[in-house]
C-alpha cells in the first residue's frame, strides 16, 4: 500500500539472515575484516576489471565523497537540474569538495544530453581565473524521472566529458533497476561506456543501509580512504556493511530484486495508463511512475491508506510519484488500480 519510495521497505530476508550470521564472534574493525577484504575481489569479478570499492552508509555520502576526489574546490560539476546531488543533498557535494559549484543543465525526462553538455563546456571559461573550472560530470542512472540512459547516450556524454579532460560520475542509487532495463552487463553499463566512478546503491533495493563508491581507475582512489574517515564513514564494525553488499550481489539477489520492482512498476503503469483520462508524464523504464491524477482521486487514495507523493501539486490535477520495490505485492497494485477506477466512476 506504500508507494512513497523504495526506501520505505524493510530488509531483504537474505540480507537480514546474512547480518545475523555476521553477528557471530569477533572481527577486526575499520574494514580489516574478511568480508570487507572479499569485496575487492567479488566486485572486480562482477565488473570484469580491477576496481577499488569503499563501502559507506548513505547515498549522499557516496555521491559527495566520490565527487570530492575528482573535483577541486574551484571546480564545476555538471549535472541535471533535478539531480539528487542538486536537489536533495543539502549542499553535501559543495561541502565535501570544499566549495565546488554545481552547474545544472536542463533535459527531457531527467537526462542531460551530450549536445547540451558540449555547448555549455564550450563557453565554460576553461583557464579563465574568474570562472569555476570544469572538473566533473554527474549523471543519475536510473534518473530522478525514472528513465534510463541508454549505453549510446552514456557513450556520447563520456566522449564529451573526456574530450574536455573531465571525469564522469554516476549516481547509481537505482543502478540495479537501470541494469535490468538495459539488459547488459555491469561492465558494459559503466567502465566500458567510459564511467570513471560509480556510486553503487543497495539500500533502495533490499539492503538495510549499504552503498559503495566504486573506482574503475584505481589511481583515482588514492585519497578516498582519508576522505571517508574524515567524513565519519569508516565504520568500526564495517563487517555489517560489507556483509550486506556481499550478500546483495551473491546469486544475483540485486538483479532479482530489481527485476521484481521493475515488473511491478510496469504492471502498475500499464494498468493506470489504460484508464481513460490518465496520462503518464514520463515513459516508465525502471521502478518509478509519474502520472497525473485528479485531486479527488488522490484524496480518496490517501483515505484508503495508500501512501505516495504529490510531485507537482496542481489545481484539479496533480503529478504524483509512485515507486515500487523488491517486496511490492501484486495485490497492492490491483487494489490501487481498482480504487482509482472506482473513484473515477463515482466522479
Amino acid at each position: 500500500m506504500n508507494f512513497g519510495s523504495d526506501n520505505v521497505t524493510g530488509v531483504a530476508p537474505e540480507i537480514m539472515a546474512a547480518l545475523v550470521a555476521a553477528n557471530q564472534g569477533a572481527a577486526i574493525p575499520y574494514g580489516d575484516d574478511e568480508s570487507t577484504h572479499r569485496l575487492q575481489e567479488i566486485f572486480s569479478q562482477l565488473f570484469e576489471t580491477e576496481v577499488v570499492i569503499f563501502p559507506v552508509v548513505t547515498g549522499s555520502a557516496a555521491n559527495s565523497l566520490a565527487l570530492s576526489v575528482i573535483t577541486p574546490s574551484f571546480g564545476a560539476i555538471y549535472c541535471h537540474e533535478d539531480a539528487h546531488i542538486n536537489q536533495d543533498e543539502c549542499g553535501a557535494p559543495e561541502f565535501y569538495t570544499g566549495g565546488a559549484k554545481l552547474v545544472t543543465l536542463k533535459g527531457e525526462a531527467g537526462k542531460i544530453s551530450a549536445t547540451d553538455l558540449a555547448q555549455r563546456l564550450a563557453t565554460a571559461g576553461t583557464g579563465v581565473v574568474h570562472r569555476v573550472q570544469p572538473a566533473a560530470v554527474s549523471i543519475t542512472q536510473a534518473t530522478e524521472a525514472g528513465t534510463v540512459y541508454s549505453l549510446e547516450e552514456i557513450g556520447a556524454i563520456t566522449q564529451v566529458t573526456h574530450s574536455h579532460n573531465l571525469k564522469l560520475h554516476v549516481d547509481g542509487a537505482r543502478f540495479a533497476n537501470a541494469l535490468v532495463t538495459l539488459g547488459c552487463t555491469p561492465a558494459e553499463a559503466t567502465w566500458k561506456a567510459g564511467v570513471d566512478v560509480l556510486s553503487f546503491g543497495a539500500t533502495k533495493n533490499g539492503a538495510m543501509a549499504a552503498e559503495a563508491v566504486i573506482f574503475f581507475q584505481p589511481e583515482l582512489a588514492k585519497t578516498f580512504g582519508y576522505r571517508r574517515k574524515r567524513s565519519g564513514h569508516l565504520l568500526s564494525k564495517m563487517r555489517f556493511l560489507s556483509t550486506q553488499l556481499e550478500t546483495y550481489i551473491k546469486e544475483d539477489l540485486w538483479l532479482k530484486n530489481a527485476t521484481h520492482a521493475n515488473l511491478m512498476a510496469n504492471r502498475l503503469a500499464t494498468e493506470l495508463a489504460a484508464i481513460p483520462g490518465l496520462e503518464l508524464r514520463y515513459p516508465v523504464a525502471a521502478n518509478e511512475i509519474f502520472i497525473y491524477l485528479p485531486e479527488t482521486v488522490i484524496s480518496e487514495l490517501f483515505a484508503e491508506g495508500f501512501k505516495f507523493y504529490r510531485w507537482e501539486p496542481g489545481g484539479d490535477l496533480s503529478l504524483v510519484r509512485l515507486v515500487t520495490a523488491f517486496d511490492t505485492e501484486p495485490e497492492a497494485i490491483a487494489a490501487f488500480v481498482e480504487t482509482v477506477k472506482s473513484c473515477l466512476i463515482v466522479s
